[in-house]
């Protein structure tokens, strides 16, 4: 395929642009395909453990250090955002969880930028045929939150969300690279968050040691998204509170997220059963079910056994009794990661009918793992 010259050309710049915004694209900006500052601070990061088991981040760690990882040749990296906040949250009820509200829509969000890029690329190969293109949202080894610093979109918070002044925190990124030299946007050159502490001390986990550092072992989405094939740590489960997918508290509590415009996108719109999510709706949820309602949505991540378990641990911690019933039934899933997490629930719980079920669960479970929670759910409400 023939390579794009190397001149700039201001007018395509400005017609890739407007055509951004015109097929959706909340803001636009372009940078050069550099090694981005946050390349050095993702090697001490990843040296530090703050990883955990997400093992792709260390195994693909040299790829992130240039945008020519992703896509040979590259020469500018345009920028994307797209806002996502819709309604407040609704109050929770007592076997309901909460969902962040970056999965609150009728599909999965992945898949709506992805048609936007495809036709801001098909715009760039009419102008320029032959030049090379990719998009990227959030799968590929490109830091995409650094890159938007470069291309003007926003600063790093606290938090280590990309904030923007006007648009706050409720954004989605994307990414196309091209082998075109395009002008550039200036970078972002300063924060905006001061003194304030917000969102630091509002992590119910403490998941940030330190500003502008995350350690993802920690982190509630970490803990009820990509942990999803083996038990929530015992000392964060009474944390995660009732999320049950994500958390969102550290975006909450910033107030650059106040005044956020309101995203009229019907892909972005609240679905009544995910704002808040039935708990015990959920666990009694076959995996067709399961697959059928959540298949296409951000949900699919932790694949029904991974919801379930957080499922279970949201009602663990509201404490209810009209769960018991379901939490019972869901000791004989054919899962252990659910069967386990429903043992701590009813220890949790407790009550007459929950010991009991406990009790005759112990006697003919196979699972070494799923007996040591019984045992210690039975050795909790001992100690009651």
């Amino acid at each position: 395929m023939t390579r794009a010259g190397a001149e700039r050309d201001p007018s395509l710049s400005d017609a890739v642009r407007a055509e951004a915004r015109r097929i959706g694209f909340d803001l636009v900006g372009i940078t050069p395909s550099v090694t981005p500052i946050g390349f050095h601070r993702l090697r001490r990061w990843i040296q530090r453990g703050f990883a955990g088991e997400m093992s792709y981040l260390p195994q693909r760690e040299s790829r992130y250090e240039s945008p020519q990882g992703v896509l040979d040749g590259t020469r500018s990296v345009i920028m994307l955002a797209v806002n996502y906040r819709t309604a407040e949250p609704a109050d929770v009820g007592s076997s309901y969880g909460r969902v962040s509200r970056y999965a609150w829509g009728s599909g999965d969000y992945h898949d709506h930028l992805r048609n936007r890029l495809r036709k801001l690329a098909d715009m760039l190969h009419r102008e320029k045929p032959g030049c090379r293109t990719r998009g990227v949202v959030d799968t590929a080894p490109l830091l995409e939150r650094d890159f938007a610093v470069l291309a003007g979109l926003g600063w790093f918070g606290k938090n280590t969300m990309l904030i923007h002044r006007r648009m706050g925190s409720w954004l989605f990124l994307a990414a196309l690279l091209t082998d075109l030299e395009l002008e550039y946007d200036q970078p972002h050159s300063s924060s905006h968050c001061g003194t304030c502490t917000r969102c630091l001390d509002a992590c119910p986990t403490g998941a940030f040691p330190e500003p502008w550092v995350l350690d993802a072992r920690k982190c509630i989405s970490y803990l009820n998204i990509e942990l999803r094939d083996r038990p929530i740590p015992r000392e964060h489960r009474g944390e995660i509170g009732d999320w049950l997918f994500g958390c969102d508290v550290c975006q909450e509590v910033c107030p650059w997220n106040r005044k956020a415009p309101v995203s009229a996108l019907i892909e972005f719109q609240p679905q009544p059963d995910l704002t808040p999510a039935d708990c015990v709706q959920l666990l009694r949820m076959d995996e067709q079910r399961f697959h059928a309602r959540f298949g296409q949505t951000p949900l699919s991540r932790p694949g029904r056994r991974g919801i379930l378990r957080n499922a279970a641990i949201v009602l663990g911690n509201t404490g209810t009794q009209a769960a018991v019933p379901t939490l019972r039934r869901a000791l004989a899933d054919t899962e252990p990661l659910v069967r386990g997490a429903s043992a701590w629930a009813l220890g949790e719980i407790g009550g007459r009918s929950a010991i009991e079920a406990l009790r005759a669960r112990l006697e003919t479970e196979p699972d070494k793992t799923v007996r040591a929670e019984i045992h210690d759910a039975l050795r909790t409400k001992s100690r009651a």
